[in-house]
């Protein structure tokens, strides 16, 4: 573990430290030194155009990253930061290529955690941090789950928990109307409240529409197979008739079937998703066969959390009555495939 100022010292002098959000922990660096960034990218394995969110400790600091900036951001920023929003705008010229993907627009946000705010108050700059964690796996949402991930390669600040557990939303504001990239712990229907004051009604309700993804930046977390555990995931409408003494259950509900592991989280989105993380990354070390994760409601509230399992999960599960019996004994499934790709996860978050 490290002190703030330490900490803020080896950022000063090009080196990476791992501190708290209250999203995730991110894994930073100075994000106006290219050969820093760089270390990010060699110490995670991220590929070299996927970018990576530029942390500011206040909104004043928009101006000097981004270019024509809308009032619309600012308002935003005065509604949501500090806070788990990233708002996507075009970048400053001289913003370095490593940082961006190598596109013409930038990530920021304003986090809320105390720690962060100090750290980067301490350093006096913008740090760029994507998640604490090799790419492609479960993003870290305590200092511990961070040194499982690089040991004593990476200085950490303690900030304990995260409050909030899943990455920030993803707002673009760089092109025409505004567009959620990420879902997260900011809404599409907050969102909306902000954006239908200034830009019109009707302007929330078109936020998530698929149709405007289409030529949309590179933003992070929007890989097919992200947060992904080791274990092959699924997800399945129910465990009951699925799972055996092999595996793993991640439910909303007291144990209900067989299982060599049975994990319950609360029945409400924010406490789910705040402890989502930190199950799969506890059922993962236990080497089960299978991780096995009951299906959420199909609500907006659960949008970010059903976003994250659906890009960790492998395949989804469809129990069917009558269906021949495993070697183990455990129903044999009918397989739909979560998205196209190969059957087993790739080194690809």
């Amino acid at each position: 573990m490290v002190d703030l100022e330490s900490a803020a010292d080896t950022l000063r002098s090009g080196g990476l430290v791992a501190f708290p959000t209250e999203t995730v922990y991110g894994l930073g660096a100075d994000a106006t030194d290219e050969a820093a960034v760089r270390k990010i990218f060699a110490l995670k394995g991220r590929p070299a155009d996927h970018p990576v969110i530029v942390h500011l400790a206040s909104a004043a600091a928009l101006g000097d990253w981004a270019e024509n900036v809308p009032d619309v951001a600012y308002a935003l920023a005065e509604a949501f930061w500090p806070g788990p929003l990233t708002l996507i705008l075009k970048r400053r010229a001289w913003v370095p290529g490593v940082v961006t993907g190598g596109q013409a627009t930038v990530g920021l946000r304003v986090p809320a955690h105390p720690v962060a705010l100090a750290l980067l108050g301490r350093f006096g700059g913008g740090v760029a941090a994507p998640s604490a964690n090799r790419f492609g796996r479960v993003s870290p949402t305590t200092a511990a789950h961070v040194h499982t991930e690089f040991g004593d390669a990476v200085p950490v600040l303690d900030g304990g928990a995260c409050g909030v557990g899943l990455e920030s939303t993803i707002l673009d504001l760089s092109g025409g109307l505004p567009r959620v990239l990420r879902p997260g712990a900011v809404s599409a229907a907050q969102l909306g409240a902000v954006l239908g004051e200034m830009m019109g009604e009707g302007t929330g309700e078109a936020l998530s529409k698929p149709e405007l993804e289409q030529d949309a930046p590179r933003v992070p977390g929007s890989l097919a197979s992200h947060y992904a555990p080791h274990t092959p995931t699924f997800l399945l409408s129910s465990a009951v008739g699925v799972s055996g003494a092999r595996d793993a259950v991640l439910a909303r509900r007291p144990q209900a079937a067989e299982a060599a592991r049975w994990l319950s989280l609360p029945d409400d989105p924010d406490a789910f998703g705040r402890g989502l993380y930190a199950a799969l990354r506890d059922l993962d070390a236990s080497e089960h066969a299978r991780i096995l994760v009951e299906t959420l409601p199909e609500t907006p509230a659960w949008s970010a959390v059903r976003d994250r399992l659906g890009r960790a999960a492998t395949w989804q599960l469809e129990p069917e009555s009558g269906s021949p019996v495993l070697e183990r004994g455990v129903p044999e499934p009918k397989v739909v495939p979560v998205r196209a790709g190969p059957e087993k996860l790739e080194e690809t978050r």
